[in-house]
């Protein structure tokens, strides 16, 4: 691997002396979930668009997506920075797209990474100890996927991923952009059409399947029941985010994630917004930066955050699931 510390933490000193995170809190009950004095720390700066981060509990690091730069770097406590993989989601000849990356990643069942590759325009899976990438899923009815942006796996061992346009060349989709599901058998589903599909996430007794869609006219989140057979029913308006862009806040629903009390953790106005199980709002991590996504870390209760070029961290009094 190729150390690359020391390049992007210098600028994240400088960075740091005009960051402003910080935690507010909208209900009482969030302070049970995020301390009022809980800090919003830079762990790394420098990147082009941060993505998809993933802890790999085993060996004890995060994962995570720089879509532009196509590289999936590695992130761990005392050593720092690395670069992990590249490319990571698009091998053709380049300019493909300002966006040819991976996307979303994720550690599945059986201990593989899976990759969101918008260039490839795939679902892909590799042990994390050598290579040798095998294609999940990358057509829908004989179709070319448009550029899988993010995944989650149910219990199952479906996959359940979203399919929008956004890592194509300008005027290039032509499948639905959408909600998808994977099947154990290798069937790709179509579950819904939405106009800018974005993060998944299930609920911890996987019951509940959670997607954002980012759009600035229809920033919401929806919640979708999932059946043991991997199959799913009607969606459920879980959580509207126009009052929040009413408000003045910036960005929409992005990636997500579950706590182990079922509260959703996900990307949205202002950076973080932190939803109960019933849809009710009960706070924010404010990162001042167009922000993308989330994850558990460390023993469970650290919440890495990808925003803009930084890598973020917040140390929380929850669990992910």
């Amino acid at each position: 691997m190729k150390l690359i510390t020391a390049i992007l933490l210098l600028p994240a000193l400088a960075f740091g002396q005009q960051f402003t995170g910080k935690i507010v809190t909208v209900d009482p009950a969030f302070e049970k979930l995020v301390p009022a004095t809980a800090k919003v720390e830079i762990l790394s700066t420098g990147f082009q668009w941060s993505e998809g981060p993933v802890w790999v509990k085993d060996s004890g690091y995060l994962l995570f997506s720089d879509v532009k730069r196509n590289t999936i770097f590695q992130w761990r406590g005392g050593s720092g920075l690395s670069e992990f993989l590249m490319p990571s989601g698009y091998t053709g000849r380049l300019p493909y797209s300002s966006e040819p990356g991976s996307n979303g990643l994720l550690i599945n069942q059986a201990g593989e990474l899976v990759t969101c590759e918008h260039g490839d325009r795939r679902i892909a899976a590799m042990p994390l100890s050598g290579g040798g990438k095998r294609t999940l899923a990358d057509n829908y009815q004989g179709k070319r996927l448009n550029s899988p942006n993010d995944i989650v796996q149910g219990k199952n061992g479906d996959y359940y991923f979203t399919d929008p346009a956004y890592g194509m060349p300008p005027g290039t989709a032509h499948q639905p952009m959408g909600l998808y599901r994977l099947s154990t058998e290798g069937k790709v589903y179509l579950i819904d059409e939405y106009l800018a599909p974005n993060g998944v996430a299930m609920s911890p007794d996987g019951k509940t399947l959670y997607l954002a869609q980012s759009h600035d006219e229809k920033p919401f989140i929806m919640a979708y029941p999932v059946q043991p057979d991997g199959s799913v029913g009607k969606a459920k308006l879980f959580y509207d985010a126009t009052p929040l862009l009413k408000a003045g806040l910036k960005g929409a629903p992005d990636g997500l994630k579950t706590d182990l009390k079922g509260n959703v953790f996900s990307s949205g106005p202002g950076g973080i917004i932190v939803i109960s199980p019933d849809g009710k709002l009960l706070g924010r991590i404010e990162t001042g930066q167009p922000t993308a996504n989330c994850a558990w870390g460390d023993d469970g209760s650290s919440l890495f955050i990808t925003a803009n070029m930084l890598l973020l961290r917040v140390r929380t009094t929850t669990k992910g699931f």
